[in-house]
């Protein structure tokens, strides 16, 4: 999907939930993309140079984004606690990639970039989360 298409669905008057912001919705995507295409690409260098484990964060990372991202454009589907729940879980694999991404930044550009990709894709997601806190109803 474009970024022009997803501009016109968070833009649609159909929204998912009540309270959540379509621009705040738009960044958190557009930061797990980011993440997720920095993650495949430092997955697939680190696969070569013997690091097994950075490159299994990575993919594992890359995946996650793109199913929370798939999951917050189903306008319908969606459940405020469960999405709360799949946030936090993209954040902690996000955490995780970053950080061993850190330790080889020294030596690798990509996982430099990638590290970086993560930590903003975490912002974004603590962002979007805080907000929807906000809107999560009261049991």
């Amino acid at each position: 999907m474009t970024m022009d298409m997803m501009k016109g669905a968070m833009s649609s008057s159909e929204m998912p939930m009540q309270g959540m912001d379509p621009a705040m919705m738009q960044e958190c995507i557009e930061a797990l993309s980011a993440c997720m295409q920095a993650c495949v690409m430092c997955a697939d260098s680190d696969a070569a140079a013997g690091m097994g484990r950075c490159s299994s964060l990575c993919a594992n990372c890359a995946d996650m984004c793109g199913t929370m991202m798939r999951m917050m454009l189903r306008m319908h589907g969606w459940d405020m606690q469960v999405m709360m729940s799949m946030m936090q879980s993209t954040v902690m694999m996000a955490r995780a990639c970053s950080a061993e991404c850190m330790s080889h930044a020294e030596m690798s550009e990509q996982c430099r970039l990638c590290a970086m990709a993560c930590d903003q894709a975490v912002m974004a997601m603590e962002k979007m989360m805080g907000s929807m806190s906000g809107a999560m109803p009261t049991a």
